[in-house]
């Protein structure tokens, strides 16, 4: 498998629609686009803008997943990584996770971390965040409402740039809450 990362070009409009509507994305808030939706979104800037960049994840000539990155002009960043059904379950979200990360870090130095979220019952990117360096550092509960009625803890992942750097991790102190008397 030789992933490549290229960015969107407008001129692919058709093809990012085609690729966003044509099947369901179960752990995303919005699990089906439709194709006014996208086109919307295009229009707006949602897939490239001076805060907002979107690449293509190929295997060959083939797209099987789009990253979107997003508050670019600060220091924590966000993304969006989809992966085509067919794909996923080969390393494809993994060594993606790893190359936005790698891009983050070293094109913007304003950037200290970066952060994600994924629903609970996303267990293969909950995996992946900690396989690459990402620490759990929320728990929302109930806070992802599905198209289906079900409601979902939203789980958020963050890397340093120092962790990244050094290949460590920096724990969150979970037992920081201040007594009742300190209220």
């Amino acid at each position: 498998m030789a992933l490549a990362y290229r960015q969107f070009g407008e001129a692919e409009a058709d093809l990012l629609v085609d690729f966003l509507t044509r099947q369901s994305w179960p752990y995303h808030v919005f699990d089906s686009l439709s194709e006014e939706l996208v086109r919307t979104n295009l229009a707006e800037g949602y897939y490239g803008s001076e805060s907002t960049r979107t690449f293509w994840i190929t295997d060959g000539k083939e797209r099987v997943g789009l990253i979107r990155l997003e508050d670019l002009e600060g220091s924590t960043p966000m993304f969006d990584l989809r992966l085509a059904a067919e794909h996923c379950g080969r390393g494809i979200g993994g060594q993606s996770l790893g190359w936005l990360t790698r891009y983050l870090f070293t094109e913007f130095d304003e950037i200290s971390r970066v952060e994600g979220t994924t629903r609970q019952d996303n267990t293969a990117m909950r995996r992946t965040f900690r396989s690459h360096g990402y620490v759990k550092e929320a728990h929302y509960r109930n806070a992802w409402p599905s198209s289906t009625g079900a409601v979902y803890d939203a789980i958020g992942y963050g890397i340093l740039r120092r962790d990244w750097l050094s290949g460590s991790r920096t724990p969150v102190r979970w037992d920081d809450e201040p007594t009742v008397e300190n209220c």
